[in-house]
């Protein structure tokens, strides 16, 4: 159901959540956005809660570097009052702190909503059609996400070269002596791969001037309208935590 909405739709929606994450500052209202996004995943996506808990480990780790930095090294925290005795839930620099902690993971929620909801290709097909981007940034783009899978590829058969040559089973992950082996002849490949793809592009006649056709262009319909409404609405319900 969500993957069906309109790549600029979902866009929309995504940072009037991002933006009302940022400017309320409140831990309750992030929670709420949290819970939110999580069960419109879990419900309309059919996205295992695994993968989303999963997917915020890095969020957390992140707002945890905000939440120690606010209690023991915020200005006006007295530290030594609070080691003494007084409770660290009553802290000033503890409540910020937990803000901010999930503030974190309430951004990475939403940049994960559109993630898994958005094709990337249609999400440049739309921005080229209805946003206006230019044809070189959006074959550019178009030309990345084709480099990406074919860069690890050419990364694992490196890797199994090299281990044929040395005689040695291959490793599960690489270390890091056998990654910085990899770096040159990887940006090498890049380059040339990069080359071949502009010159590809020029062959072909792409210019900044006259008219172009985009096939596969998502189209603005109705449930789009209403996705937007029901976002916005959802995001102003969270606010009702802060009454």
């Amino acid at each position: 159901m969500l993957k069906a909405r309109h790549p600029l739709a979902v866009l929309f929606v995504c940072v009037v959540a991002l933006m009302a994450s940022i400017v309320v500052f409140n831990a309750l209202f992030q929670i709420a956005l949290i819970a939110l996004v999580f069960i419109a995943l879990v419900a309309f996506n059919r996205t295992s809660p695994l993968v989303l808990i999963a997917l915020m480990v890095p969020f957390a780790l992140f707002g945890f570097g905000f939440l120690t930095t606010s209690v023991f090294f915020r200005q006006e925290s007295d530290f030594a009052v609070k080691m003494a005795g007084e409770a660290l839930l009553q802290s000033p620099g503890f409540s910020a702190g937990l803000v901010l902690f999930f503030r974190a993971i309430a951004c990475g929620m939403v940049s994960a909503f559109f993630a898994l909801t958005t094709d990337p290709g249609a999400f440049v097909r739309a921005l080229m059609v209805d946003a206006k981007l230019p044809p070189r940034i959006g074959y550019a783009l178009f030309a990345a996400m084709q480099l990406v899978p074919d860069l690890a590829a050419e990364a694992q058969q490196m890797r199994i070269a090299h281990a044929m040559k040395t005689g040695r089973p291959l490793r599960r992950i690489p270390g890091p002596l056998q990654v910085f082996r990899l770096v040159i002849p990887l940006l090498a490949y890049a380059i040339r791969r990069a080359g071949r793809t502009a010159i590809a592009l020029e062959a072909r006649g792409l210019s900044p001037v006259g008219p172009r056709t985009v096939l596969n262009a998502p189209r603005f319909r109705r449930g789009d309208g209403v996705f937007v409404i029901i976002g916005l609405a959802a995001i102003g319900l969270c606010g009702v935590t802060l009454l």
